[in-house]
């Protein structure tokens, strides 16, 4: 029944394969943990078994409560799967009561660390260094400059084609879960990145390529993998003193939507060019717009304008 609900999830609900590994294994490990009975899956969907399995979860293998809540949300999932099924007449997860999850804000880097990082690497996407500068070290800049300039997730990178990117029009086509697309603006200090990186494939390839070939490939002329690219991010960011929390893909496009918010952009706007769902994903970018506030309250509140006074000043 589980490879049923995760066959839904792939070819019904469009989720990614990474998405489906995830619930694949929590299921397992719920099953395991209190399989009984010659009908496993209806004996173990029961509230007695979900609540156990999050005090399991929560006392012995100390996970967080955000992990508690996800494994939970799983076995919901699950539940309701099993329902349509007819093996299930009611959700046991609607009766156990989830731990509280501790609001986290997301991490972000500072604009001026990005810059030291493009002004001390600018020199391996010039042209002049084509010949000069290794294939490596061009592809592990553009990944860097792809993922900061347009925010887009690291599936949604490895995914990119030739297809995907109009140099021309200055714009990029993005499968985006659950199969959305959506098209994100190119800048064209990035459109320049893209053409020199694509003339050193050629270069190396010996041949142009067709449309239909990853954008990004390693100097074997391989489709990049998640490994690899979460390894580019921590050594090239790695070399940033004044960055010194988490380094990932997932950062980078945190940064993007930070700089967004506090630059002007609405909300609105943000989501669509992040490819979230709803606008609920993209609100909790709003936690870094601080400094802006700040800088709006001493500028537009009567008494921050005068100092901290009221009236006139004699």
């Amino acid at each position: 029944m589980i490879t049923a609900y995760l066959d839904y999830l792939r070819n019904i609900r469009r989720y990614s394969p990474r998405t489906c590994d995830i619930y694949g294994k929590i299921l397992e490990d719920f099953i395991e943990f209190c399989s009984t009975g010659n009908n496993p899956i209806k004996d173990c969907f029961c509230v007695e078994n979900v609540r156990n399995y999050e005090i399991h979860l929560l006392d012995k293998c100390k996970d967080s409560a955000s992990t508690v809540r996800q494994h939970l949300s799983v076995l919901s999932s699950m539940s309701r799967f099993l329902i349509k099924e007819g093996i299930l007449d009611s959700n046991p997860v609607h009766l156990v009561k989830k731990p509280k999850k501790e609001k986290r804000l997301p991490d972000f880097y500072r604009k001026n660390s990005m810059d030291e990082y493009f002004d001390s690497t600018d020199y391996i996407c010039s042209e002049e260094n084509i010949e000069v500068i290794s294939y490596e070290k061009r592809l592990k800049r553009l990944i860097i400059s792809i993922l900061y300039s347009t925010g887009i997730r690291r599936a949604e990178l490895i995914s990119l084609t030739l297809g995907s990117v109009d140099l021309s029009r200055q714009k990029m086509t993005v499968l985006g879960k659950g199969d959305k697309m959506r098209e994100i603006p190119l800048d064209s200090g990035l459109c320049e990145e893209i053409s020199l990186y694509l003339r050193k494939v050629e270069s190396t390839a010996g041949c142009r390529r067709p449309a239909s070939e990853p954008l990004l490939v390693t100097e074997k002329g391989r489709k990049l993998y998640p490994v690899y690219i979460d390894r580019a991010v921590k050594e090239e960011l790695g070399v940033i003193a004044s960055i010194t929390g988490k380094k990932s893909p997932h950062v980078l496009r945190h940064t993007l939507a930070t700089e967004l918010l506090n630059d002007g952009a609405d909300l609105n706007s943000i989501k669509e060019l992040l490819g979230h769902a709803s606008l609920a994903a993209t609100q909790i970018y709003t936690h870094n717009s601080v400094d802006k506030l700040v800088k709006i309250y001493n500028n537009a509140h009567p008494r921050a304008k005068r100092g901290g006074n009221y009236g006139d000043k004699d």
